[in-house]
């Protein structure tokens, strides 16, 4: 049996992947975390409140390995449209990978996230967050011509989604995805950028 006081947030955290992909998001309970710990359920609450409450701590740690190294990308020292397309493919390449190597944990964590939409609205505003970045700095160095970056980084989001958002994920293993995507991010960075006055 597990000492509850040695027992944390993360370790939690990990034995409820577990579980969750034992069981699956609608069957996986607290209680199923507290006995694969070898704890009391009251344990786990102790750390996480509710169900819900785990429930979102797992997702977000999920999407964040998603947005945290695309961080490198948007903040990276090199023109704003070679690191544009890079935060693309890169946001896509991961999705596609996880889904690859493990699409059971994939789909698991794709229902557990449509539960979590506060959640998911944040991490979406940081990946837009990041999108604005690279774009204002574009913008500063007269690469785009764009007013508002941050709404253009949120339209980004969206025209590329069917590359990174896993409701498309039956697409991704269509043999002309690449293709699709260079094309569309040509279009992309053609539309974004300045042009001269007049």
């Amino acid at each position: 049996m597990t000492d509850p006081s040695i027992l944390t947030a993360e370790r939690i955290l990990d034995t409820a992947e577990e579980v969750l992909r034992r069981f699956g998001p609608a069957k996986a309970t607290v209680l199923d975390v507290a006995r694969a710990l070898g704890v009391s359920h009251g344990s786990v609450y102790r750390h996480f409140p509710s169900k819900a409450a785990l429930r979102d701590a797992v997702a977000e740690r999920w999407l964040a390995r998603v947005s945290t190294p695309l961080v490198a990308v948007a903040t990276a020292d090199e023109p704003a449209p070679a690191r544009l397309r890079r935060w693309l493919a890169e946001l896509s390449g991961t999705k596609r990978r996880i889904a690859r190597e493990d699409p059971e944990l994939f789909d698991n964590f794709q229902q557990l996230a449509t539960q979590s939409r506060t959640v998911v609205a944040r991490h979406l505003d940081e990946l837009a967050g990041q999108l604005a970045i690279v774009v204002a700095d574009g913008v500063a160095a007269g690469e785009f011509g764009v007013a508002d970056p941050a709404l253009a980084a949120r339209a980004l989001l969206q025209a590329t989604a069917r590359f990174h958002h896993p409701a498309h994920v039956a697409d991704w293993a269509e043999p002309d995805l690449d293709d699709d995507f260079d094309a569309v991010v040509t279009l992309l960075l053609d539309g974004l950028r300045a042009r001269p006055a007049g």
